[in-house]
């Protein structure tokens, strides 16, 4: 685990992205029609941008958070498997006259992130040449850049993501390709991290995690996520009404918000276990993992309003808890 951990911050390591469904929307109305129903604003990505967004309820309850990928014919949609089926069902609900297709290719494409300041290289060095983007090199990427392109001269996509917690960049191959691609990473330099680490690097970045640290009971502002995934300027879309009233008229005031818990003592708090104020309970931890990065048991907890302060002295099972702004760590940059 040592080791794995130590390629993901200073050399490269990749991590099996199993947890994760994808979805295709294509048609000449893809954009606009999940504009209408998505939180970020979709017919403003160009071909090889990309957005992170979240899909609400009328109520502005979560559905899923999401990544879209604008990929030139098609967009493309990276959620969490638990979610991709009745994220599918309801896509398909509201397509009436529409040019809009959609498709589940979920068990067509692996998706295998590589992270680390080495993952550049090691990606670019994997894309056939000949195949190539002229003048676009992966380092360069902004964040939910994305390119296609061929590796051992089968199709591949590749985008750049942050939500891993050491940037790089998600690889999709087909699916019967994925044993070779993994081999060819090991074969490159780098270490394959299991989840185990994937959850430690993660949470030092602060990233939240549906159905883990968000969930269908949350609005996007409580998890903190309204920054990335929320458009301000764009027009209607599902639950923006609750998301504006609690923006304006709330001043973005929740009753309880996600916040980072650096702790005293040696073990990481479980899932579950109550933080209080004194005798007072006042949240609750979603995660927890013990840091190498920083030797100490990190959190991430829902807590009550009155205490999401940098500094608020809390505890955890009796062991000294503050909160601490996010990310705990500050991600490696990725070299050219």
């Amino acid at each position: 685990m040592e080791s794995a951990y130590q390629a993901a911050r200073h050399g490269a390591a990749f991590i099996e992205r199993s947890d994760r469904g994808r979805l295709v929307v294509s048609g000449r109305d893809r954009a606009s029609y999940l504009q209408g129903l998505l939180t970020n604003d979709i017919p403003a990505l160009k071909s090889g941008e990309g957005c992170y967004a979240a899909y609400l309820t009328a109520q502005g309850r979560m559905i899923s958070d999401l990544w879209v990928y604008e990929l030139g014919d098609v967009i493309l949609l990276s959620l969490p498997g638990e979610t991709t089926a009745a994220v599918l069902a309801k896509l398909d609900q509201f397509i009436f006259s529409e040019d809009v297709q959609l498709g589940n290719v979920t068990e067509t494409f692996a998706q295998i992130a590589v992270v680390g300041p080495e993952a550049a290289r090691l990606v670019e060095a994997l894309l056939d040449k000949s195949a190539a983007v002229p003048g676009v090199s992966l380092a360069s990427l902004p964040e939910h850049g994305n390119l296609r392109g061929h590796i051992g001269g089968s199709p591949a996509i590749v985008t750049r993501v942050t939500d891993t917690g050491a940037p790089g960049f998600d690889v999709y191959v087909e699916r019967e390709r994925s044993g070779w691609l993994k081999e060819q990473l090991v074969a490159a330099g780098a270490a394959e991290a299991g989840e185990e680490v994937a959850e430690i690097l993660r949470v030092e970045a602060g990233v939240p995690v549906f159905h883990r640290d968000m969930d269908e009971e949350n609005i996007p502002l409580e998890a903190g996520i309204e920054s990335r995934a929320i458009s301000m300027t764009k027009g209607c879309y599902v639950g923006q009404e609750v998301i504006i009233r609690v923006l304006h008229r709330g001043h973005g005031r929740v009753a309880k918000k996600l916040v980072g818990l650096v702790l005293d003592g040696e073990s990481a708090p479980a899932r579950g276990t109550v933080v209080n104020s004194a005798e007072r309970a006042v949240g609750e931890v979603t995660t927890g993992v013990r840091s190498p990065a920083l030797g100490r048991p990190l959190a991430l907890a829902y807590v009550q309003r009155d205490f999401v302060a940098p500094g608020t002295v809390l505890s955890v099972d009796g062991v000294q808890a503050t909160v601490t702004a996010l990310p705990f760590v500050k991600p490696p940059a990725t070299s050219g």
